[in-house]
């Protein structure tokens, strides 16, 4: 027979019938005539081709039918008496929720009934009564559907006899015990004792929500019974406060977005945005909020949650009903996808037949103005969309209302616990900004009240909160700030949760916004806040220019602040990657040095050298300009002239105070150092060069790059410093001093106040370690570049650098100076080392999208491979 014919006529219930008589005669005669059974038979068959298979395969599974209400008591004598019972139990279960026998929550326990006497069965058909298995997940929560995994822990008992239960269940099922402690590398199961020594030391967060829908299923009862209660203990005496929340909420994140990028976000509909997911996580958050003061919330299965939470006043309960029809539906999906061929699948079908049947399976049909797919299509989406405009209020509507005295269900310390569990710290300042930004009769208070669910949710994922809502509330007291706030918030959701993310990473941004309101209307499209061009804001510095030096000084501060502004929203973001965030902070920079002294309208040729990462166009956000003066003079006055120009630059661009301050300007690189006149002739450096230079002079100029002023005079310099730096090879001598020069240098490295163990500058491996590898290779092989990144680049290219080293380098640079930029931001302020204090260091680590431990990791491990080869490349150990 045809395969593709045989396909069909199996899913034809009259063609099945017919074969089944072939078969097993008697098993036909039992559905023939009982219209129940025919019912079944038709209700299968179009449904499931696992199913139909296993009929015409087994008579016996065929008599099902014929006795829908009679569950057949498993009493196995060896592991293929359990598969034959499995399966024949399983059909009945399907054929059952198919003619519409059952309802959801009957289905998913009978499934699981059915998973846990299988279990049951293999600790007896094993020979143990030593261990307890515990179901997980769905099965420990009553709600498997036809093929999930079978998620268990096990306690008690030894290893083989634990692998014995699960090698003969896993003839029935999909059996995974990688939910125990340390994953599939801890052992196989353990002792109370060593579960509870677990979860007081080691359990992640992620951890106890597991243990939320945990419940002994099999063997031991007097042991599971006290798992199920130590765990429940160990559960609900803990707090999930702010970052293990946005732990969990993280870990849901980054799955969301994995299944952005693989296209299968419209078709999953587990996993999928307004998917079962999205609902079966709101639920067990708010369980795990609110259950530890509220024994009623601690409930395994979804829907009883849901109706509980309710009932309680912890959500709505139009919320609590619309979302419990979504899932309802959902699953109902789920289970039908899953029933074609009892594979684990979430995914809708791509091809327009499959899809059709779907449809019809689900009990849809063509109508004249819609086909059943558009019927199913158009049903499937409603839930979706509004599941997920649920999820993303639900857990500050009940909140607000409270707030505003509504009839609110929510108590004081019930609404404390979830704004504290969410990130906001003060119930008091939290109800007046909302009052603030919400209150009052006018159109863009109505606007700000409909969105102040969704504003507080994406304030709770930023690293700060309450920073940020004090940022939403500083914008909304500013005339001009109200009035570009409303309209982001009206015109693009993703705008005004750019905005809630940067408002609560640093408190630079809401001095730059507030400051510099028409930022916010550049916050949309797929390239927030653009970069200008260098040009255009040269122009900008020129066209603003006053008489009074105060005058022009803040003028060009308001240029960096808004400019600044645009660089920290793009990093932030994850716009611009450390490269980029450099080369505009130079630029910027030297636009700044130009403006300033063109103000000064010197008199002689002068010319500003940047030096260190300005002239390498390397700046962070806490650099230093070290920079060096040249002049062109040769007379008294000249000289006297540059040494103006030199010292008022100094002070324009330093100001008298830090809150005059456009940059930190440093010459002390110069000849001399402090002792040394502010600015040389070309002369004069030529000849220092040629008498007194020190080799790490010679390496400091390797950076060297006109930034502002004369350019002829500038490209002067840079040829005489091309010829002292390049033209001479290294000799023994200067490596040797070299060498030692760093070597004094770690010996002092780490100022007094900062961790040594997590210094992202001078730290073992971190940035100063890359800097002086990388120049200390271009002086020996006389590779050009500036920038760190392009010389590490430059030296791969020339074959001074293996591939290995410059990878490891190249990631510590990126890493280290992605960090401090990142922790200049959170703090407000420079800070060179990760942050002892653990509030700090959790808001950076969220900032950076780790947690604190997997930060420090990440420090010693990128750290510690670019330590080693520093060791080789410079020291030449």
């Amino acid at each position: 027979m045809n395969p593709a014919t045989s396909g069909n006529r199996r899913s034809d219930p009259a063609a099945v019938l017919a074969e089944l008589r072939e078969r097993h005669p008697d098993a036909a005669d039992a559905i023939t005539g009982d219209g129940r059974a025919e019912s079944a038979l038709s209700a299968v068959v179009p449904a499931s081709r696992a199913l139909t298979r296993l009929l015409l395969a087994d008579a016996g599974a065929a008599r099902v039918l014929a006795d829908l209400d009679t569950r057949v008591p498993l009493e196995p004598s060896n592991p293929n008496d359990v598969v034959a019972w499995q399966q024949r139990e399983l059909l009945r279960i399907a054929a059952r929720d198919l003619t519409r026998l059952d309802e959801l929550d009957e289905v998913t326990s009978a499934l699981s009934t059915m998973a846990a006497d299988v279990l049951q069965a293999a600790c007896s058909l094993a020979g143990t009564d030593r261990l307890a298995v515990i179901g997980m997940g769905k099965l420990g929560a009553d709600e498997l559907n036809y093929s999930s995994d079978i998620d268990v822990m096990i306690v008690g008992g030894t290893p083989p006899e634990a692998r014995k239960v699960l090698e003969i269940a896993r003839g029935c099922f999909r059996v995974d015990a990688a939910l125990r402690p340390e994953g599939r590398d801890g052992p196989l199961t353990r002792s109370l004792e060593s579960y509870e020594a677990y979860w007081e030391k080691w359990a992640s967060h992620w951890e106890f929500q597991a243990l939320l829908k945990s419940r002994p299923v099999a063997g031991d009862a007097a042991l599971g019974y006290a798992f199920e209660q130590s765990a429940a203990e160990r559960l609900w005496s803990r707090r999930f406060d702010a970052s293990a929340l946005r732990e969990l909420r993280d870990l849901k994140a980054r799955a969301e977005d994995l299944l952005e990028k693989q296209g299968l976000t419209r078709r999953e509909i587990k996993l999928g945005r307004g998917g079962i997911r999205d609902i079966e996580f709101a639920v067990q958050l708010l369980q795990l909020v609110h259950g530890a003061d509220d024994p009623a919330l601690r409930v395994r299965a979804t829907l009883p949650a849901l109706a509980t939470l309710a009932e309680g006043g912890y959500i709505a309960p139009e919320d609590a009903a619309t979302l419990a029809s979504a899932y309802r539906f959902l699953r109902e999906v789920e289970h039908r996808l899953q029933l074609v061929d009892l594979h684990q699948v979430h995914e809708l079908p791509v091809a327009p037949e499959p899809l059709r049947q779907l449809a019809i399976v689900m009990g849809f049909g063509d109508e004249p103005g819609a086909s059943a797919t558009e019927r199913f299509e158009t049903e499937l989406s409603g839930h979706r969309a509004v599941a997920r405009a649920i999820h993303e209020r639900l857990f500050f509507r009940p909140l607000l209302e409270a707030f505003a005295g509504r009839d609110s269900a929510l108590g004081p310390d019930a609404a404390a616990a979830r704004l504290s569990a969410f990130g906001f710290a003060d119930v008091d300042r939290t109800r007046a900004a909302v009052a603030e930004l919400s209150g009052g009769l006018t159109r863009s208070s109505r606007l700000m009240s409909q969105l102040m669910p969704l504003l507080l949710r994406w304030l709770s994922e930023s690293p700060d909160p309450d920073l940020g809502l004090l940022g939403l509330r500083g914008l909304a007291t500013r005339a001009h700030g109200a009035a570009q706030l409303t309209a982001v918030c009206r015109d693009s959701p993703e705008a005004a949760r750019r905005l809630c993310l940067l408002l609560g990473t640093t408190p630079l941004l809401r001095a730059g916004f507030e400051r510099q309101p028409q930022l916010l209307g550049d916050l949309a499209g797929a390239d927030p806040l653009p970069m200008p061009s260098r040009e255009s804001v040269e122009q900008r510095a020129r066209a603003s220019w006053h008489d009074s030096v105060d005058e022009r000084r803040r003028a060009l501060r308001l240029i960096r602040d808004e400019e600044v502004a645009r660089l920290a929203a793009r990093d932030v973001l994850g716009v611009d990657d450390v490269r980029a965030t450099a080369k505009s902070l130079a630029e910027l920079a030297q636009v700044v040095l130009g403006a300033a002294l063109a103000a000064l309208e010197p008199t002689a040729p002068f010319a500003v050298i940047g030096m260190g990462r300005l002239g390498g166009g390397d700046l962070g956000y806490s650099s230093d300009l070290d920079v060096l003066f040249v002049h062109g003079g040769s007379s008294a006055g000249e000289v006297a002239e540059a040494e103006r120009v030199a010292t008022e630059l100094s002070r324009f661009v330093n100001g008298a105070t830090p809150a005059e301050r456009l940059f930190e300007l440093d010459s002390r690189l110069r000849p001399e150092g402090k002792q040394g006149p502010l600015a040389r002739s070309l002369d004069g450096y030529r000849t220092y060069w040629e008498r007194w230079a020190q080799p790490w002079e010679r390496q400091a100029l390797i950076r060297a790059a006109p930034v502002a002023g004369d350019a002829e005079l500038g490209e002067q310099f840079m040829a005489a410093c091309g010829e002292f730096v390049w033209e001479q090879p290294l000799n023994k001598d200067d490596v040797r001093e070299l060498r030692r020069t760093k070597a004094r240098v770690e010996r002092e490295r780490v100022p007094t106040g900062e961790d040594p163990q997590f210094h992202l500058k001078l730290g073992p491996g971190s940035l100063s370690d890359v800097e002086w590898t990388a120049q200390l290779l271009q002086l020996r092989t006389g590779t050009r570049a500036t920038a760190t990144l392009d010389a590490l680049d430059a030296l791969l290219e020339t074959g001074a650098l293996e591939a290995p080293d410059h990878d490891v380098l190249e990631e510590s640079y990126r890493f280290c100076e992605h960090v401090r930029n990142r922790w200049f931001l959170v703090r407000g302020g420079p800070g060179d080392s990760l942050p002892s204090d653990p509030v700090h260091l959790g808001r950076l680590a969220r900032s950076l999208g780790t947690t604190p431990a997997e930060l420090r990791d990440d420090y010693r491990r990128i750290t510690r491979r670019a330590r080693e080869a520093t060791v080789r490349l410079f020291f030449g150990a």
